[in-house]
């Protein structure tokens, strides 16, 4: 393969990984906005508490998700139209954006491998804390916060063997609602299918992001060498042969020979040499006019050459 082939086709490689990249992000904005906005995680994050420890989480997890989304998009524009357009700033800015987006991948698969259970952990213990304010009876603005979490979460009491309020958790839940599972085992599976979404859009962004990352290189080198593939308003010279002289278009030719002959032609044609003869004779019989007969020869003589003289130029111009 050629390097014109292998640049066209990284070309469509990287307008097709764009592509994607920009779907990716949809992708992920969609789940931050749920994340942020969705009832499942706002009725946690509006637990009127002293000190919610889940809030902390969920700012660094909105604000995290929208850079990630910001930096995909931008890259992805970016590298599009470098690609198409072959600008050298454009890709670097590309290259760029994504190597930004790579480090904040990074990051965080390297913060879910150190911390897996941090946000679990954030919302069980501010459940505790409602649960525990709710019990107690101190508020009754904990126990509506507390029936709101649990007909969110469809779920009823938690059934802990260290809980300390098991004779109030019988009037919690009556009637249809002792049905219900444990709220700390319905907060556990609905993070866990959240957390499974999150890391297979992860996986799928560092793969992308990969391949963003080697294709605006590449891309970035070869607009650099020139190896574009339109090569637009460039042009080389071909080596012209030794001893050869360019040849002109038949237009000039035709202008440069046609008046420079007509040229030489009248200025043979008036050339006092070579009618000498005839202008002495003139002299000399200008001072006593003869007969018309005695004209005559000479004015044979001249009509014999002017033809020549006359029909030389505008016959010369119109065969070059």
């Amino acid at each position: 393969m050629g390097p014109w082939s292998r640049v066209r086709v990284a070309k469509c490689q990287m307008l097709v990984t764009c592509f994607f990249i920009l779907l990716l992000g949809l992708s992920v904005a969609t789940m931050v906005t749920f994340t942020y906005f969705g009832a499942h995680f706002a009725v946690i994050r509006r637990a009127s508490l002293e000190k919610n420890p889940y809030q902390a989480v969920h700012q660094w997890a909105f604000s995290a998700g929208l850079s990630l989304v910001g930096l995909l998009t931008l890259g992805a524009v970016l590298s599009a139209a470098g690609t198409v357009r072959e600008a050298q700033g454009l890709m670097a800015g590309g290259f760029l954006c994504f190597s930004l987006a790579f480090c904040a991948q990074v990051q965080l698969v390297f913060w879910r491998l150190h911390s897996p259970t941090q946000v679990e952990d954030a919302m069980l213990d501010t459940y505790d804390l409602v649960y525990e304010q709710a019990m107690k009876g101190t508020s009754h603005v904990g126990r509506q916060e507390l029936a709101a979490i649990q007909d969110t979460f469809l779920c009823c009491g938690k059934r802990s063997p260290f809980s300390r309020l098991g004779s109030t958790e019988a009037d919690l839940c009556q009637g249809q609602e002792a049905a219900r599972e444990d709220c700390l085992q319905g907060i556990r599976s609905f993070l866990r299918i959240h957390q499974q979404v999150a890391s297979s859009l992860t996986s799928i962004s560092l793969a992308l992001t990969v391949s963003a990352l080697l294709l605006s290189s590449f891309l970035w080198f070869a607009i650099r060498s020139g190896c574009s593939l339109d090569r637009k308003g460039q042009y080389t010279l071909a080596p012209r042969a030794c001893g050869r002289q360019p040849q002109e278009p038949s237009v000039f030719r035709r202008s440069q020979g046609g008046p420079a002959h007509c040229l030489r032609s009248e200025a043979d044609a008036i050339d006092p040499r070579r009618y000498s003869g005839s202008l002495r004779w003139l002299q000399d019989n200008d001072a006593a006019p003869g007969p018309l007969s005695h004209h005559l020869p000479a004015h044979r003589a001249l009509q014999g050459r002017s033809p020549g003289v006359l029909s030389g130029c505008p016959a010369r111009g119109l065969s070059g």
